[in-house]
C-alpha cells in the first residue's frame, strides 16, 4: 500500500479557549478558529478550495456543512460534514488529507466544531445502549471502568494501587493543562485529591474523567510542495492510520478489555506509513485520547510506548511527564483542555503542531527538539481510532 508519507501539510491553524462558552454560538466558535488559522497560514477564505466539517453530536449539529456555509460564508466549493464517534475531528482531517494528496484540491480546510454546554447535553454514554439483548443501559464511565477492574486482575495489581496510578495520570493532564490558557480546566491537583474524589463507576472517580466542553479547532491543508510558499515551518502529515471494530467489540469471545485491536491496528499503519520503527523512541509527543485515566493507560500499552503490564511502571516513573521520555497530553488532554467531540482530533493536532514548530503557548511548556508528533483519538462503545503522526521535516524519519 502507498504512503501519505510528505504529500500533504499544514500550514495554518487555530483553536480557541475550550470550556464553558456561555459567551457564544456554535457559528462564533467556527469563527474563532478559522480566524486563527487564516492570519497564521497568510491567506484568507477565498483561497478555500474545499472545506471538510467535524461535528459529532447535539441539538446544534447541522446538516451536511452549514455551519462552514453560514458562519464562513464558504460558499460554492464541496463542503462534507464527517462524524465518526470522538475520531470525528481526525477523520475529517485524514478525509482532507487524502483530497490533497490524490491533486483533487490543492488548499483546504478542516474545521472541527461543538458547543454541548447549553443544550442540556449530560456526557457521553448518559443511558447508553444501541442493542437491547447485548447492552443493559451502560454508561461510558460504567465501560471504561471495565478497562481498570479488568487490567488490576490481569496483572495482579492491588486494585488502591491501581487507583494510585490512575490517580497520577490525571495529576499529570492537570498539572499540563494548569499551563494552558486555552485550556478548559487549567487547576492542578494532588494525588490525595483524585483518590478522594466522588467515585463515578469504580475504579474511577471523579478526576478520573474528562468533561464535556464548547471549542473548534481548524487546520488549513496544502500540497507539501506549496507548503513553504505561505510559511518557513510547514508541518508535515507523516502516516494516517484508522480502524474500526465490529460493533460492541466487548461482546466477542476472548475480548481482553485490556487491549483493543483499532488501537492496534491503527496505531500500526500510522507507523508503517510514517516509517516509525520504535514509537517508544522516536515518537516526540503524543496527544491520546484520555476520555478516562484508565484508557490513556491501555493506549500507552497498545501503541508500543510501554511493554504489556508496564505502563503503571513508566506512569509513576514519570516517563510520560511533560519532562519525561515521552511526553503526553502536554496541553492537559481531553481531560483538562476539554472535549467538544468534532473539535477533539484537531485541538490535539493544533498542540502537536505549535510544539513541532517551537510555538508552544507558555514558554515552559515547549518541548525540546522535537521531531515527530502523534495525535489520537479513540471512539465508540469504543470501537473506532483514527491515529496521525506529523513530522516538521521533509523525509524523516
Amino acid at each position: 500500500m502507498e504512503s501519505i508519507k510528505d504529500k500533504v501539510a499544514i500550514i495554518g491553524m487555530g483553536c480557541t479557549k475550550f470550556g464553558e462558552r456561555w459567551d457564544c454560538g456554535l457559528n462564533d466558535l467556527a469563527i474563532e478558529a478559522a480566524y486563527e488559522a487564516y492570519e497564521d497560514a497568510g491567506i484568507g477564505p477565498d483561497d478555500i478550495q474545499a472545506c471538510w466539517v467535524g461535528q459529532g453530536i447535539g441539538p446544534y449539529v447541522g446538516i451536511g456543512g452549514t455551519v462552514a456555509t453560514e458562519a464562513l460564508k464558504l460558499h460554492d466549493i464541496p463542503i462534507s460534514r464527517n462524524e465518526n464517534w470522538c475520531t470525528t475531528g481526525l477523520e475529517a482531517l485524514r478525509s482532507a488529507a487524502y483530497a490533497v494528496a490524490c491533486g483533487a484540491h490543492d488548499i483546504v480546510m478542516v474545521l472541527g466544531v461543538e458547543k454541548l454546554k447549553d443544550t442540556g447535553f449530560g456526557g457521553l454514554g448518559t443511558g447508553r445502549g444501541m442493542s437491547p439483548v447485548l447492552e443493559a443501559r451502560r454508561t461510558s464511565p460504567g465501560s471504561f471502568a471495565l478497562i481498570g477492574t479488568r487490567y488490576f486482575h490481569q496483572y495482579g495489581i492491588d486494585p488502591e494501587e491501581g487507583r494510585k496510578v490512575l490517580a497520577r495520570i490525571a495529576v499529570k493532564n492537570h498539572h499540563n493543562g494548569s499551563m494552558h490558557p486555552k485550556a478548559h480546566f487549567r487547576n492542578e491537583i494532588t494525588i490525595e485529591q483524585a483518590l478522594k474524589a466522588p467515585i463515578i463507576a469504580w475504579p474511577l472517580g471523579l478526576f478520573d474523567a474528562c468533561g464535556n466542553s464548547d471549542g473548534s479547532a481548524t487546520a488549513i491543508l496544502c500540497r507539501a510542495d506549496l507548503a513553504k510558499q505561505f510559511r518557513p515551518d510547514p508541518v508535515y502529515i507523516k502516516g494516517i492510520g484508522a480502524s474500526m471494530d465490529p460493533m460492541l467489540p466487548h461482546t466477542r469471545p476472548g475480548f481482553s478489555w485490556t487491549s483493543f485491536p483499532a488501537l492496534m491496528t491503527s496505531s500500526q499503519e500510522a507507523y508503517r506509513q510514517a516509517g516509525v520503527t520504535n514509537p517508544r523512541e522516536e515518537i516526540d509527543i503524543a496527544e491520546v485520547h484520555d476520555c478516562f485515566t484508565i484508557t490513556e493507560m491501555a493506549i500507552m500499552e497498545d501503541f508500543g510506548f510501554s511493554a504489556r503490564g508496564k505502563a503503571p511502571e513508566d506512569i509513576m516513573a514519570g516517563f510520560f511527564d511533560i519532562d519525561g521520555g515521552l511526553p503526553v497530553n502536554t496541553d492537559g488532554g481531553l481531560k483538562c483542555f476539554g472535549h467538544p467531540i468534532g473539535a477533539s482530533g484537531l485541538r490535539m493536532s493544533y498542540e502537536v503542531y505549535k510544539q513541532l514548530q517551537g510555538k508552544a503557548q507558555s514558554p515552559e511548556r515547549q518541548l525540546k527538539d522535537v521531531r515527530l508528533g502523534l495525535a489520537h483519538t479513540f471512539g465508540g462503545p469504543p470501537q473506532t481510532s483514527v491515529v496521525t503522526i506529523f513530522g516538521n521535516e521533509v523525509g524523516y524519519p
